[in-house]
């Protein structure tokens, strides 16, 4: 073959960071801080603090490939963990402190940090673990010297106090672009959690890529609702400053009052987030009989979109609804929808249809669906399959996990998703439900999401779940488990009678309970097997 005759430059996070300051140098960065103000400073005040935050690194005894822990929300001194951090050849290890205390203490454990950066309100929480915590070496509280609380904790120090005594004269280093960049552990909802460990390389173009599919410019003002422990923010802190976007983080208020305030005080254009902060912010809007005046696009993942949700923003608040889809392993993003061609003339109710399915894969993403055998399943939209993905920007395997890695790939190297979905001709995925979760009921499948959907659109319900219980006739039967909306009381005649209208008898759950509140992963999914522990014992009317 004959080789192009191009430059070749490694894909460093670190340019990022650069490459902001730079050429959108006095663009803000905007965070509600834990302490209470509003922070605001641009991408050039942001570099020299995350290379004096990079040489307090070095000076620590860091060493490239070392594992950096964080307990943060999503704010300023978070953002400069993942460029100061990484920048240098250090792992940026984001940790979901809303996990179980002995999963925390596993993630540490196993990633071996050497080091934890945690917000204020995650003190309290790393006192009680930290005499479990064998590979840390000291505590950086994220604050300034008058707001240092108070602490147990045997070595910790102040954030501000440390970049205070460096200099910003900082060269980052050039290094190989498949080199780590940072760490995320996933949920462990079975087993232990699983280290996804990606690369500079895979970083930037799942930004690239990313930020592409969701059309941002330098024009946009980008707030991530999804949190920056999780999954890089869905590429948000990497795409805003490759494209010069304004940044607003939130910080640990993601209640609807203090969103709505945030997008019109600074101008919101686009947000990401799950469907539980979305559907508490419309609750919020409607109560108050408010809209928006700049919010323009919404990225929705994590979960399924209910069909109510995405009228309300895009026919009431002139918001469009961008359901996209991924996984942890995939840094995350696989696929959005993106309507075009023809899709566009469709009547809106057509249209809906494919805006509630997970959208296309996006650039450098291949999929394919596969059936028990491992044969390859038809894209005709009905064909159901276990979904495999492969690309630049997911996992080979998991950090340090061989019989996890052995487990999630198939013969020729295809990551197994876990999720059971139809692909129809026009390339859009469709999300039937999980392995796990669908319920096989008289060797029939009915999904859980679609009842759980069909449910967010009843007037008086506000969440909704469904599990599969065992059932002496026909394996399992559907339990539905629906948290009514304040003040409503429906009753279980009437929510069967509703869902009769939409599904076949057969699919209909064969109960309904009522609940305060459904139990949900720091991400916003709904942690079923919570569910089917606390109503294993349910007996079905039908059993």
């Amino acid at each position: 073959m004959l080789r192009g005759l191009m430059m070749d430059r490694p894909l460093l996070v670190s340019s990022l960071i650069d490459y902001a300051a730079r050429y959108h140098g006095g663009t803000e960065i905007v965070s509600r801080t834990i302490e209470g103000p509003i922070h605001r400073y641009s991408y050039a005040d942001a570099l020299p603090r995350t290379k004096q935050l990079a040489n307090a690194l070095r000076r620590l005894g860091m060493k490239p490939g070392d594992r950096i822990g964080t307990l943060g929300w999503n704010g300023f001194r978070h953002f400069e963990l993942y460029y100061g951090i990484s920048g240098i050849g250090l792992v940026c290890h984001t940790i979901n402190p809303r996990l179980f205390t002995d999963q925390i203490t596993y993630i540490v454990n196993h990633a071996a940090d050497r080091l934890l950066f945690v917000d204020l309100t995650f003190v309290p929480l790393v006192e009680k673990l930290v005499n479990q915590l064998s590979p840390v070496e000291a505590v950086v509280i994220m604050t300034d010297r008058a707001h240092m609380p108070q602490t147990t904790l045997p070595k910790v120090l102040c954030y501000e106090d440390l970049l205070a005594a460096e200099s910003d004269e900082l060269t980052w280093p050039e290094f190989d672009e498949n080199d780590a960049s940072s760490l995320c552990y996933t949920s462990g909802t079975t087993g232990n959690p699983k280290g996804v460990l990606y690369s500079h390389r895979s970083t930037v173009l799942h930004g690239l890529v990313t930020a592409l599919a969701m059309e941002m410019t330098n024009r946009d003002v980008i707030c991530p609702i999804v949190p920056m422990f999780h999954a890089n923010a869905w590429a948000i802190p990497y795409l805003a400053p490759m494209c010069g976007a304004k940044l607003v983080l939130p910080g640990a208020a993601y209640d609807g009052a203090s969103l709505h305030a945030l997008f019109e005080a600074e101008g919101v254009t686009s947000t990401s987030g799950v469907p539980t902060v979305w559907l508490a912010l419309l609750r919020h809007m409607e109560d108050n009989k408010l809209t928006f005046s700049t919010l323009k696009r919404l990225l929705v993942g994590g979960s399924a979109v209910p069909l109510a949700m995405v009228k309300s923003f895009e026919e009431t608040h002139g918001v469009r609804a961008t359901h996209g889809w991924g996984m942890t392993e995939m840094s995350p993003v696989g696929s959005l929808v993106m309507l075009s061609g023809k899709l566009l003339d469709l009547p809106k109710e057509r249209q809906y249809d494919y805006k509630l399915k997970q959208g296309r894969a996006l650039y450098c993403v291949d999929m394919k669906l596969v059936d028990a055998e491992g044969n390859e399943v038809a894209h005709d939209g009905a064909s159901r399959g276990e979904l495999l993905v492969r690309g630049p920007w997911v996992i080979s395997g998991y950090y340090n996990d061989q019989a996890a890695t052995d487990a999630a790939f198939d013969k020729d190297g295809w990551f197994r998703t876990g999720d059971v979905c139809t692909i129809c001709p026009e390339g859009f995925l469709q999300v039937v439900d999980r392995h796990k979760d669908v319920i096989k009921s008289g060797g029939e499948w009915i999904s859980s999401i679609d009842i759980e959907n069909m449910m967010i659109g009843h007037p008086d319900i506000a969440e909704a779940a469904v599990i599969g219980l065992p059932h002496p006739k026909w394996a399992e039967r559907p339990l539905l488990i629906v948290v009514p909306k304040a003040g409503r009381t429906p009753t279980r005649e009437a929510v069967l009678d509703y869902l009769s209208e939409r599904l076949a008898k057969w699919m209909l759950p064969d109960d309904v309970v009522f609940v305060p509140e459904l139990p949900h992963t720091a991400t916003g999914k709904l942690q079923k097997t919570k569910l089917r522990e606390q109503f294993r014992d349910h007996k079905l009317p039908t059993a």
